[in-house]
């Protein structure tokens, strides 16, 4: 029998609070009925028979006298099948594409259930997303979780989208894979930019996306990623699907814990962000990975934007830590017009050097990417000598240098946002433009490789 309440505390914001409640759970759903409205809402906070629920659908319209609040005994679930590929959903798992609710009897908690680090697999696989700046330097391998660092006003959701249609598994094409994609306190627009983006593609048959618009309920900002990667624990680990996740962008999801914060008068910590801000993402972030004794896999890249594009900001400062890498967009390329504008020395791949070479990727990709870091390294060096005494006056080999660079950005950074580039092509190109280098230079390869990939520049 449910308990039910008719006497509200107080209302704020999102929040109403209720006194004298028995046998309420932490995270339990209620539900509240003022004046004809029907609304759910969540426990967030039990300080002995003191209680904060957080509404869904926002507070507005709700008296302190006329509201009652019935206490299901349930946390938030959502349904589940293969039925939800090829659809969209709002932050908590109810259909926003028009299309008929999901029926099904498995439902799970989106809480999620933590993973025995002891059963985890260590990632290998390499997944191609056809842009040869990730694919090439910082590789994505298949239960890695990949942040994307970015700013405001850069392309980010051109890449989000152009990851989402060309990100393919390598090797065993009988492996089922599809891609989860969630977004956060985006604009209509934005939102009507990935739906016709994944339409024309023909993916959204692959696709299922969790949406979360700016003029909607900070609240369901919080659970909007926890109902994707409950959806993706339910592909991967029930259907032995391989799983992409896609959240974009987890600075707004951070935003919006911010506020809730406030709201429920914690004390805030660095930047007015909650203490748990790490612990927080940490429970988003490690329901990536791989299972020992199923076929199936969830792979993250979260996408963020940096305030004032300060990496050392507390999102992208503690994604660091949390995540295994990071691609980070450099707003000086997006200026020259290059897209995707991913500043390869900044960016990284932790678990890159045991997922490709022989046998994953090509035998010289390992030796390959390390030595175009190298050059693109000492290109950054040559161009601050050229500011000081002029690009005249720079020796042959910085020359070559310098035409390095130029053409690094323009031919293998630079790519179209349909373009799809196969391994193998971004391998060669980046043979292509190392040959522009005098042979003696190229010191981070052994002879072997070197004599067979390098190709004289005549």
């Amino acid at each position: 029998m449910k308990n039910q309440y008719l006497k509200l505390d107080r209302v704020e914001g999102p929040l109403i609070v209720l006194s004298g409640v028995k046998g309420a759970a932490y995270d339990e759903i209620v539900e509240v009925k003022s004046r004809g409205q029907r609304k759910v809402g969540r426990v967030v906070q039990l300080d002995g028979d003191r209680v904060v629920i957080q509404v869904f659908e926002g507070t507005s319209g709700l008296s302190t006298h006329d509201t009652a609040v019935s206490f299901t005994g349930k946390s938030l679930e959502i349904p589940l099948s293969r039925n939800i590929l090829g659809r969209v959903f709002n932050g908590i798992g109810e259909p926003r594409d028009g299309a008929r609710p999901i029926y099904s009897d498995i439902k799970r908690n989106i809480g999620g259930k933590p993973i025995n680090p002891v059963a985890r697999i260590y990632p290998r696989n390499f997944i191609q997303t056809g842009i040869s700046a990730i694919d090439g330097f910082t590789t994505l391998i298949r239960g890695q979780k990949l942040p994307i660092f970015s700013g405001s006003g850069m392309p980010h959701n051109e890449l989000a989208a152009q990851i989402v249609k060309q990100a393919a598994l390598s090797g065993n094409n009988n492996e089922e894979f599809a891609i989860v994609f969630a977004a956060m306190g985006i604009k209509h627009d934005t939102a009507a930019f990935f739906r016709k983006a994944f339409e024309k593609s023909g993916v959204l048959g692959k696709v299922v996306m969790y949406m979360n618009l700016a003029d909607e309920p900070i609240v369901e900002r919080i659970t909007t990623p926890r109902c994707a990667l409950t959806a993706a624990e339910y592909l991967a680990f029930e259907l032995n699907m391989h799983i992409l996740v896609v959240m974009t962008d987890i600075t707004s999801y951070c935003e919006a814990l911010r506020e809730l914060s406030s709201s429920r008068e914690e004390v805030p910590s660095r930047r007015g962000y909650p203490g748990y801000l790490y612990s927080d993402l940490a429970s988003l972030y490690e329901r990536a990975g791989m299972i020992e004794g199923i076929n199936g896999s969830i792979t993250q890249i979260p996408i963020l934007t940096m305030p004032n594009d300060d990496i050392t900001h507390p999102v992208p400062d503690l994604t660091g830590y949390i995540t295994e890498g990071q691609v980070v967009l450099s707003r000086d390329l997006d200026k020259r017009g290059i897209y995707p504008p991913i500043n390869i020395l900044p960016s990284l791949s932790r678990l890159m050097k045991d997922g490709i070479g022989e046998g994953y990727t090509r035998e010289d990709h390992k030796e390959l990417s390390n030595q175009i870091f190298a050059a693109y390294s000492r290109v950054q060096d040559v161009k601050a000598l050229a500011q000081v005494i002029g690009e005249d006056e720079l020796s042959d080999v910085d020359r070559m240098y310098m035409e390095f660079g130029r053409q690094f950005e323009q031919r293998l950074v630079k790519q179209g946002q349909d373009e799809d580039r196969s391994i193998e092509n971004t391998l060669d190109l980046a043979w292509e433009l190392l040959s522009l280098l005098p042979k003696e230079e190229l010191d981070r390869m052994t002879p072997e490789i070197l004599n067979k990939y390098y190709r004289e520049n005549t």
